[in-house]
């Protein structure tokens, strides 16, 4: 047997879902943690602090990933935003051109897994592609907006995909990222009527970038923006430190992806993935970490780092709060001998409520492609009760 048929034939994967609970391909199991949740939406910082009773717990609960190879273009899925209904749009980073996927996609009304997805086609702006890596849709105007790695810039688009000529005013510091590690994540929420959006990894200016062998702490700016498409809140996030130190063939630690709930709490997506070196026995890891911040229960001037969007960098001599964030998920996926599990979640958005009114988190994976017939377009949904 040659190296490359022997290679392919190891490259199989095992995934698990943290909090001492398998997933295991074809079964039920599932994962829940709770944290604490306001039980009012339109609670200020101060009366959510000032309140006396306990708040009520949240669970979350991670089903098993799906695949849909048959009814779905291979691709680079990297955002999704509900439309409504079982309507979805989506962007794929390396597409032909500018623009998104419109798919329709069913959920089990109790479970919250997917039971069928359509593809509706490809709405193009007829523009290059700019490693789009983010949507979300903006009810107010009935349209979407697309955030781009390879430019930095979040623009708005009509349902045909054209460009409106609108974009969110990003402030200038953001054009610095690298462009391996720009924006990828974007959201909105139409209860507080905010966008977000911050870069992969560490701003240049703002510090050194973490890797396998270099463990430090990326830290990120989560930028907001209100109706009007101007900049407001800015709050630092702070990531685990790498987990890896290893020499690496393929490497990549970010924060992969943002989502806004209605009571103006934030759930970040932080993603590291690996692959060996090796060419005997190949090897890849993903762990995606889905942690909780709540950005307006900081209150205490000096607490936020800033209110109002910079126009310089971080300094070395100034005092930076970070945010509290709570790990409410974990899930890891690999390729190795014995499954072909591996996912590079990239996406993630609320989908609708369910028949007992929990919320449904719906996430999506970057395949490459299916790279080499190995990779898939996964899927997977997160319940919150």
């Amino acid at each position: 047997m040659n190296r490359k048929i022997f290679c392919v034939l190891l490259l199989s994967a095992w995934t698990s879902v943290s909090f001492s609970q398998t997933d295991i391909a074809g079964g039920a199991s599932a994962v829940s943690v709770s944290f604490p949740q306001s039980e009012t939406t339109a609670l200020s910082s101060s009366d959510a602090t000032s309140r006396s009773d306990s708040p009520r717990r949240l669970s979350f609960t991670v089903n098993p990933q799906q695949r849909f190879h048959k009814s779905i273009p291979s691709g680079n899925y990297s955002g999704i935003t509900y439309l409504g209904g079982n309507r979805y749009a989506l962007v794929s980073d390396k597409a032909a051109e500018d623009g998104f996927y419109v798919f329709r996609i069913d959920l089990d009304s109790v479970s919250g897994k997917i039971t069928n997805i359509v593809n509706e086609g490809y709405r193009s702006a007829g523009m290059p592609n700019r490693d789009m890596e983010g949507i979300v849709w903006f009810p107010l105007t009935g349209t979407v907006f697309v955030s781009g790695e390879k430019d930095n810039a979040v623009y708005e688009y009509s349902l045909d995909g054209r460009r409106t000529g609108r974009r969110l005013e990003m402030p200038s510091v953001f054009t610095s990222a690298t462009s391996n590690y720009g924006l990828e994540s974007l959201t909105y929420n139409a209860v507080t009527h905010r966008f977000w959006t911050t870069t992969e990894s560490t701003l240049p200016a703002d510090g050194p970038q973490a890797g396998p062998f270099k463990p430090v702490r990326n830290r990120l700016r989560l930028q907001s923006f209100d109706d009007r498409l101007h900049p407001t809140e800015q709050y630092i996030y702070e990531m685990d430190e790498p987990a890896l130190r290893k020499l690496a063939r393929h490497y990549a630690i970010g924060v992969s992806e943002l989502c806004a709930l209605d009571d103006g709490r934030l759930l970040v997506l932080e993603r590291e993935f690996f692959s060996s070196s090796s060419a005997v026995i190949p090897y890849a890891n993903v762990s995606c970490k889905l942690y909780m911040v709540n950005p307006s229960a900081v209150q205490q001037p000096g607490q936020l780092y800033v209110q109002q969007p910079l126009s310089g960098h971080m300094s070395a001599q100034q005092s930076v709060q970070v945010l509290e964030k709570e790990l409410v998920a974990e899930f890891r996926t690999k390729l190795n001998l014995f499954r072909q599990n591996l996912a590079n979640y990239e996406g993630m958005c609320l989908g609708p409520k369910l028949a007992d009114g929990s919320r449904v988190l719906i996430m999506v994976c970057d395949s490459q492609n299916r790279y080499k017939g190995i990779l898939r377009d996964w899927f997977r949904t997160v319940v919150m009760r």
